[in-house]
């Protein structure tokens, strides 16, 4: 049997409990890309979410959960529990928040989705293993699994996670 290549768009969320299956993103940006996986039950998640709050516009997030941070990150661990993964065996790896469209940092949207990623991982007591955040380069990254095997391709690079 061999894997699928499933792609997780912008604003996009995949889970897998097929081994060989790769979950990729591309195009992580000022976005945040955040791999979740469970050895054990052989669950895994990527989320492509865009923005950190979704009181900017309500409507959106209704529309498509998957945007923003504060909708996002809690819907994706709530979907990996009901496909078996448990919080305590989560294995958290996290990429992008980059920053190369705003020199002068006025909008600061990398940097803005980071801080409320950690600050909703903080209130839940989820610990991040591997992080790449920030800088100017776009990202692509995969979940491997079967594995738990993440990685990151910049600019032509490999770089495990």
């Amino acid at each position: 049997m061999t894997g699928r290549r499933l792609v997780v768009g912008v604003g996009d969320m995949k889970l897998s409990t097929r081994a060989g299956d790769i979950l990729v993103t591309h195009a992580l940006g000022s976005c945040i890309g955040i791999a979740i996986y469970d050895p054990v039950a052989v669950v895994g998640g990527l989320l492509h979410f865009m923005l950190p709050d979704s009181s900017v516009n309500p409507q959106r997030s209704v529309e498509n959960p998957w945007m923003f941070a504060d909708v996002a990150i809690p819907l994706l661990f709530k979907k990996s529990y009901e496909l078996g993964a448990d919080k305590r065996r989560i294995v958290v790896k996290v990429a992008g928040g980059a920053q190369f469209l705003d020199d002068k940092e006025f909008f600061a949207i990398g940097k803005r989705n980071h801080t409320m990623m950690r600050k909703i991982f903080w209130q839940n007591g989820i610990l991040i293993k591997g992080e790449q955040v920030g800088g100017t380069s776009s990202r692509t990254m995969y979940l491997e699994i079967g594995t738990g095997r993440v990685w990151l391709t910049t600019g032509g690079k490999e770089t495990p996670l």
